[in-house]
């Protein structure tokens, strides 16, 4: 089976490139030629780790290709999917399709046996009724069928959940359809995974309350962490408790400075403009995304507090500027409000990231940036963790405390024990966990 992928941002080039792993003649295409020009000789326009492989791999065995002409990639295309950027819109937040109403437009035109259109890109409820409407208007003769197959990747995970998800969500109406879908999953089969199938609205409502659902969880626990903070209780043991109920589960239930990323941000936004026009406004959903933009200059908040309240005229050294690790992507990650911030109060800032400071650099060119972690320390009156890359987990604390200037160290991802730090003399601060007094102090050595 053939299949033509739209788009090859981060959606569309993993889906691409794990369909061929299946054994599927997949062509990729982009209107941006030098994109495709720098795929075609081997490098890849994102960090994701095993994407690489996978691509390099399925292109010297013939079955990934990559153009710009999108009627070559057309022929004999069983389904085509759409992967296309929805970003937010300005001024209301709702995801913007004119990508996708475009690429409806030239798929069109190019059809010409029964084919599958497939929207993988985050989309609002509806749009696959109208992405069929411009097709039909466009091309009246048209034989084919709309699909919806959202999208559930993490980004520094993608190959895994592609290759191993937990659900498959499809929305499609005709036996026909159906038919072609589950030919595309049948590898799948066989490790027994769900494949669901729905109509469209219902298959594009799922994703967007899915991320909204995992906005939601990720702020209550951040809340939770502050109560802690109030309380002397220990947010790592409230998490721990109530996600060993079924009901709950452990997964995105430890705090940190706020989510970021491509999805949550964008499309908490989406949801929330089409629930108002609907007259159903999501409440939950918008507080979550008041109180995520909140949480972000509250943690600007806790370090100037680390620093006696005087940031002005200090260095912080920042470990980590991606929204999350395993990544590069910047986009809407906690430190392009968090850095900024630190910076108008007055402060310095060296920053290491062990793959994102290429990204950081265009939105933060004022950022002093380091490709060693500990170099970035070096003199700095604090160290901040933001990003839970692993090689931070084990960080040697010796040397670190001879770098600093004054032994601050602000972890806004409980990566360390307070009982660990303050051994070592560190006056750290997490979130949500009883702080322990530096030894030094307790023996009253300066």
């Amino acid at each position: 089976m053939k299949i033509a992928v739209i788009g090859t941002g981060y959606v569309g080039l993993v889906s691409g490139a794990c369909f061929s792993e299946f054994g599927f003649d997949v062509v990729c295409v982009d209107q941006d030629a030098g994109k495709i020009d720098q795929l075609k000789a081997g490098k890849i326009p994102i960090y994701e780790p095993e994407l690489d492989t996978l691509v390099k791999r399925n292109t010297e065995r013939g079955r990934l290709s990559f153009t710009t002409d999108l009627p070559r990639a057309m022929v004999g295309a069983s389904a085509v999917f759409i992967a296309v950027g929805t970003p937010s819109r300005r001024g209301d937040g709702h995801a913007d399709l004119t990508y996708v109403y475009a690429a409806a437009e030239t798929i069109a035109r190019e059809l010409k046996d029964y084919t599958v259109i497939v929207t993988k890109s985050t989309v609002p409820v509806g749009t696959g009724r109208r992405v069929a409407e411009i097709i039909r208007k466009t091309n009246p003769s048209a034989r084919f069928d709309m699909a919806s197959n959202p999208e559930f990747l993490r980004e520094g995970s993608a190959i895994g959940d592609f290759m191993r998800p937990d659900r498959v969500v499809i929305g499609c109406e005709t036996e026909a359809a159906r038919a072609v879908m589950r030919q595309l999953y049948r590898p799948l089969f066989l490790i027994e995974t769900p494949i669901l199938f729905t109509s469209l609205e219902t298959a594009e409502l799922i994703k967007y309350a899915s991320n909204a659902f995992l906005a939601l969880k990720i702020s209550f626990i951040n809340q939770i962490s502050d109560l802690c903070d109030q309380l002397g209780a220990n947010v790592s043991d409230v998490s721990r408790g109530i996600g060993l109920d079924g009901r709950i589960g452990p997964k995105f239930l430890h705090p940190g400075p706020g989510y970021g990323g491509s999805c949550f941000p964008k499309d908490t936004l989406a949801l929330m403009k089409t629930a108002r026009d609907a007259h159903s406004p999501l409440s939950l959903v918008e507080a979550t995304v008041s109180y995520n933009d909140d949480r972000k200059l509250q943690m600007a908040d806790r370090i100037s507090t680390a620093l006696n309240g005087a940031p002005a005229g200090k260095t912080v050294a920042i470990l980590g500027v991606t929204f999350k690790p395993n990544t590069d992507d910047m986009r809407d990650a906690p430190s392009l409000v968090i850095v900024p911030e630190l910076m108008k109060r007055g402060a310095k800032v060296r920053a290491h990231d062990p793959v994102g400071i290429d990204e950081a650099r265009k939105h933060m060119p004022d950022v002093d940036y380091f490709g060693d972690p500990y170099a970035a320390m070096e003199g700095a009156d604090a160290l901040v963790i933001l990003t839970e890359w692993n090689s931070y987990r084990a960080l040697d604390l010796t040397r670190i405390k001879k770098l600093l200037k004054t032994p601050i160290v602000v972890d806004l991802r409980n990566i360390y024990r307070p009982d660990e730090m303050a051994a070592f003399g560190f006056e750290y601060t997490s979130l949500g966990r009883p702080s322990v007094e530096p030894v030094a102090r307790v023996k009253g050595v300066a």
